[in-house]
């Protein structure tokens, strides 16, 4: 993890960077589709799901208590999010454009001006903070 200064509009750049974010969309497909069979699965998609902290409510404290049930429950939603054809499976169309609409709302989110951000290596928002670096 490292601590990066970021805006709406590195993400968004990013975003519409069609090879840089596609690059990294076909990467993170690879590295979850243990099976290579070019689909995900809820099981291979699990902790990436898991990775979003959908529950982290203050500096990194879940302080959001759920029952296995709820969040089971939780996180077949949040699958469901990415399954625009309902079968059961990801493929790698679904996955770009929901991450693709994930991005965009944490760009609108962040807005215009900059905030520091502790982001993960090889995140999403990792890449989108290297991208515009290398500018």
């Amino acid at each position: 993890m490292s601590v990066e200064i970021l805006d709406g509009a590195t993400i968004r750049d990013f975003v519409e960077d069609e090879r840089a974010f596609n690059g990294t969309v076909e990467e993170r497909f690879a590295s979850l589709d243990t099976n290579c069979d070019g689909l995900l699965s809820y099981a291979e998609m699990a902790k990436e799901l898991m990775s979003l902290r959908v529950l982290e409510t203050h500096f990194g404290v879940d302080e959001v208590r759920m029952s296995p049930d709820e969040l089971v429950q939780l996180y077949r939603g949040l699958f469901a999010r990415f399954d625009h054809d309902g079968n059961g499976a990801v493929d790698v169309e679904e996955f770009r454009a929901e991450m693709r609409e994930m991005m965009l709302a944490v760009a609108n989110g962040l807005g215009f001006l900059p905030v520091q951000m502790v982001v993960e290596e090889g995140s999403f928002l990792k890449r989108a903070v290297e991208r515009e670096s290398a500018k």
